[in-house]
C-alpha cells in the first residue's frame, strides 16, 4: 500500500504487536503516512532527533523504555508541540488526568473505537494546520473570529491554541488547555464547581481526585497572571471550583 509523500505522517507508539499493525494498515488506508516504534525509548530518541514534519501521534502509555507521560513531558519540556493523542488500557482516571497534565492533546482508553480514534485524529491534524497558517493568509470572513477572546491585553486564540500576553513570548497551548480555558472563559464571572471540568471537559467520572485540576490551574496562572501567586483573573473559590475574571 503506498500513501502520497505529502500526506500526515503518524507516529505510532505501540507496543502491542496485533493492535499496532491493525492500527498502522487503517491509518495507511486513511492515506496517513506512517511510522512505528514497540519501545518508548527508541521512540523517543527519533522524535528529539528527528526532522521529519510530524502531523500526530498515537502514544500508549504503557511501553518499555520509557512510559508515555514521560514521552509527552519531554517533548514538552523540548517546546515539541506534535499533536498527541494517547491510548491507555487503564481504567483509573487519574492516569488519564495524568497524561493530560503531561501535555497530551487527548486521549482514549482502550479497547477504542475505530472510527472514534480516526475522529479524534482528524480533529488533531485540523487544529495544527491551523496552527500553521500564515498571517498573510486571506480571511474568509472580515469580521471579528469567534475563536478569539480578548481579555486584559490578553488574546487567547483558540483556533490556533495559542496565548498571546504583552511582552511575553507566544504560549502555545495543548488542546485540553484550550478547552479548559474556554470553558472558563464561557463562564466567566460563575463559579465553576471541580465536578463540571471533571465530568464535561475531561469526560471523567467526578469522585476523581481533583488535584490534577489544581495543577493545570497552576500552569494557566503561570500563562495569564502578572503574579501567579496572587491571581487576579484565575481565583480558587475555596471547596468548590474556579473563577473566571475577565476584569477585575
Amino acid at each position: 500500500m503506498t500513501t502520497p509523500t505529502d500526506s500526515p505522517l503518524i507516529l505510532l507508539v505501540e507496543d502491542e504487536e496485533h493492535l499496532a499493525q491493525g492500527l498502522l494498515f487503517n491509518l495507511e488506508a486513511e492515506g496517513y503516512r506512517t511510522r512505528h516504534f514497540a519501545d518508548g525509548a527508541e521512540a523517543l530518541t527519533w522524535l528529539l532527533e528527528t526532522q521529519d514534519p510530524i502531523g500526530a501521534i498515537l502514544l500508549d502509555v504503557m511501553l518499555p523504555g520509557k512510559d508515555g507521560f514521560e514521552i509527552v513531558s519531554t517533548l514538552r519540556d523540548q517546546h515539541l508541540y506534535f499533536p498527541v493523542l494517547m491510548l491507555t488500557a487503564r481504567s483509573n482516571p487519574q492516569d488519564i488526568l495524568e497524561g493530560l497534565n503531561a501535555g497530551a492533546d487527548d486521549y482514549l482508553p482502550k479497547p477504542f473505537d475505530l472510527e472514534i480514534l480516526l475522529a479524534r485524529l482528524k480533529t488533531m491534524l485540523r487544529r495544527a494546520a491551523w496552527q500553521r497558517t500564515t498571517p498573510d493568509a486571506p480571511e474568509p470572513d472580515p469580521a471579528p473570529s469567534k475563536d478569539v477572546y480578548l481579555f486584559a491585553t490578553r488574546e487567547i486564540h483558540f483556533d490556533t491554541l495559542e496565548l498571546v500576553v504583552p511582552n511575553r513570548p507566544t504560549i502555545h497551548l495543548t488542546l485540553m488547555e484550550a478547552d479548559l480555558l474556554r470553558f472558563l472563559t464561557d463562564r466567566a464571572g460563575q463559579i465553576v464547581p471541580r465536578k463540571d471540568i471533571l465530568e464535561q471537559v475531561w469526560r471523567v467520572h467526578e469522585d476523581t481526585d481533583t488535584r490534577a485540576i489544581d495543577n493545570f490551574i497552576v500552569r494557566l496562572r503561570r500563562y495569564i497572571e502578572d503574579d501567579p501567586a496572587d491571581p487576579k483573573h484565575l481565583l480558587t473559590v475555596r471547596g468548590i471550583g474556579y473563577r473566571f475574571l475577565p476584569n477585575p
